[in-house]
């Protein structure tokens, strides 16, 4: 692979911000709401923002296939054989969107060899950009700021901090966090979580439930780049493009590598 992945990065703000642009035009008037086979909902902003990051990014790299959420009938016969490839999701947290509450982003991750190796991340309403690529940090930049570099924090056990899902929250969920003691809980949409803990401000993001590929894969390299990781819950690695069906197992996002979070399942 002969990718100048700083460009590219550089190209994916832009691609990434202007969808924000995009989505916060429909975000602040009036929208349509439809539901997609899985009853999601899916909403204007999502193909309005799917159509021009797929657009932008087909021009940027004619050579990369692209998988979006709101194209992702492309069978896994045909997926098996990219090693190299955009992973969208152009409007993660359309639950958030509907409810108008800010806490919704675009996700751009470029997957290579079912790893993550560049991830941009933008929430629009707060008008902040996280992005990352392999072995160059990760960075955070808010609307006219300078970017600034971040980092994930070591874990005080008696002083936890976890980012919680704010429309999916479980009875397994409660579970797990009455065994960590009585941590301190984050209630947040969208792949925002996983990047509060790469910036420092969570320990963990723990998801047991479902997700799809395209929901942590941006998030992925950025958080790895920060110095922490995105596992599945018995530790081992989390994966892309390596089977059928596009669902992730259950995952943990996490800053400090020395505590098996496993072991409070």
């Amino acid at each position: 692979m002969n990718l100048d992945l700083s460009a590219l990065c550089e190209a994916c703000i832009n691609i990434a911000e202007n969808a924000g642009e995009k989505i916060l035009e429909i975000y602040h008037g009036d929208f349509d709401i439809q539901s997609k086979d899985d009853h999601t909902p899916l909403t204007t902003a999502d193909i309005a923002a799917h159509h021009l990051i797929v657009d932008a990014l087909t021009a940027l790299t004619p050579q990369l296939p692209v998988l979006s959420e709101e194209g992702a009938e492309i069978d896994f016969s045909t997926r098996k054989s990219w090693h190299t490839y955009w992973l969208v999701d152009p409007l993660d947290g359309t639950r958030e969107f509907i409810k108008r509450n800010g806490e919704f982003s675009v996700n751009i991750a470029l997957i290579h060899n079912h790893k993550s190796i560049l991830g941009v991340i933008n929430a629009p309403v707060s008008e902040t950009t996280y992005y990352a690529f392999q072995k160059q940090g990760a960075f955070k930049k808010q609307t006219d700021k300078p970017a600034i570099q971040i980092h994930c924090r070591k874990a005080d056990a008696n002083k936890l901090v976890i980012a919680g899902s704010r429309s999916h929250p479980s009875q397994k969920l409660k579970a797990f966090l009455a065994k960590l003691g009585d941590p301190a809980v984050i209630s947040m949409g969208s792949s925002i979580k996983s990047c509060l803990v790469a910036e420092g401000s969570a320990d963990l993001y723990p998801r047991l439930g479902l997700t799809s590929e395209w929901d942590t894969a941006a998030a992925h390299c950025i958080v790895e780049e920060a110095g922490g990781q995105i596992t599945q819950t018995d530790m081992s690695p989390l994966l892309y493009n390596t089977k059928d069906s596009l669902l992730n197992p259950e995952f943990f996002v996490f800053g400090d590598t020395q505590l098996n979070w496993h072991d409070y399942l």
